[in-house]
């Protein structure tokens, strides 16, 4: 027996892929970028940067951080371009174009 379903699943778009299309037709897709990329600061940068975040947030592509330690403030500033490759290579260009350590 034939099973109906089986062709109209592969026009159907994956979850993520509709997801993606709704995101963009209601100008949503950076400001949800932006959040994930502020939640996901304490994985992409390790506990000892985590810890010394006193605060994370965007504005117009830049990313604002806000550090409680001058000895890690300084390493990120160092490493500013270093920073700004392991944020494209998990979220893609474009996400943010500049990188501040406050």
């Amino acid at each position: 027996m034939e099973n109906r379903g089986s062709g109209r699943r592969k026009d159907a778009a994956p979850l993520q892929e509709a997801f993606e299309e709704l995101l963009k037709a209601y100008r949503l897709k950076d400001k949800f970028d932006e959040r994930l990329l502020i939640q996901a600061w304490p994985e992409l940068m390790g506990q000892t940067v985590a810890k010394r975040t006193s605060g994370i947030f965007i504005k117009d592509k830049k990313l604002f951080v806000k550090i409680s330690s001058g000895p890690v403030k300084n390493e990120l500033n160092m490493n500013r371009s270093k920073v700004m490759a392991l944020i494209e290579s998990k979220f893609g260009k474009g996400v943010i174009e500049d990188f501040v350590v406050l």
